[in-house]
Parts: structure tokens; C-alpha cells; sequence
């Protein structure tokens, strides 16, 4: 009897993880936001660029959204100079949203960002592939769309 309880609560654990995960896995869903081709790419001119490709399939209806990179290091936020840069505001369509109209994929390509610190690139390789430095946000008007953590970098030098 005790062990038929234990089964049955470990049962239901697990059910109940199961389905708060699965709540949750659009927030920090790596498939809104295609890591693997999400990037900092340190260009010859000493710049930092952010490249990513965001799955507007997974947006699932949702017509507009903006995207937020926001720099956790507190040295590569001095370097660059901005804590936050949003993609979709200034930037793109004066002002307005991204759309997810068109291909089931976009690719961004933000524009590069002067460094005003110089930073090693094993250093800046560190930070962002194994420090979390960098995160990338997917936002409406109403909700966070999905979150994911830039881990891979690349360099032009």
C-alpha cells in the first residue's frame, strides 16, 4: 500500500512538472528563438553585432513583436555603452513593430555596436558563451514571447 502511494505521488510530481514546463516553455523556448543561429559577432572594426533568427511560426497568430537584447555583464554593458537595445523601435519601420508576415523565419542582423573599451576576445567569448552575458527577449505590446540566453560567438579578427 505505501508503495502504491509513493508510485502514485512521484506520478503525480512528475505530471505536474510536466505540464507547468510545458506552460512555461514558450517563455524560454529555444525553438522562438533558433540558438543556434543566435550570435555575437565581433566585426573587424571593433563592433559587436547580435544575429539571430526568431521562428515566427512558433509567434503562432501573433501579428507584431520587438525584440530586446539585454547585456547582463556589467564590463561588456560598459564597453558597448547600453544596458538594453530594442530591435523594432528605432530601428526598423519608424518606430513600429517587427511583423511576422512572410517567411517562417527571420533572420535579424542589429546594427553594429562601437566597443568603447577594448576586450580581449577570449574575454568577450567567456562572457557570452559561458557567462550568460547577453539575452534575448521577444516581446508584444501585452506579454514576453520568449526568452533565450546568446551563447554562441564569433569573430571577424
Amino acid at each position: 500500500m505505501n508503495r502504491k502511494i509513493r508510485l502514485i505521488g512521484t506520478f503525480i510530481i512528475g505530471l505536474v512538472c510536466l505540464v507547468y514546463l510545458s506552460g512555461c516553455s514558450l517563455l524560454y523556448s529555444n525553438e522562438l528563438i533558433v540558438n543556434r543561429y543566435a550570435d555575437a559577432l565581433l566585426t573587424k572594426n571593433n563592433e559587436l553585432q547580435f544575429r539571430f533568427r526568431i521562428n515566427n511560426e512558433i509567434l503562432d497568430g501573433q501579428q507584431l513583436y520587438k525584440v530586446k537584447v539585454t547585456i547582463h555583464d556589467d564590463k561588456l554593458a560598459r564597453a558597448i555603452g547600453k544596458r538594453e537595445i530594442i530591435y523594432g523601435e528605432e530601428q526598423v519601420r519608424n518606430g513600429d513593430y517587427l511583423e511576422t508576415k512572410g517567411h517562417p523565419e527571420k533572420y535579424i542582423f542589429m546594427d553594429p555596436l562601437p566597443l568603447k573599451e577594448d576586450l580581449h576576445i577570449q574575454e568577450l567569448r567567456n562572457m557570452i558563451e559561458r557567462d550568460q552575458a547577453v539575452s534575448i527577449e521577444v516581446f508584444n505590446d501585452k506579454e514576453v514571447l520568449g526568452r533565450a540566453f546568446l551563447t554562441n560567438f564569433s569573430s571577424e579578427l
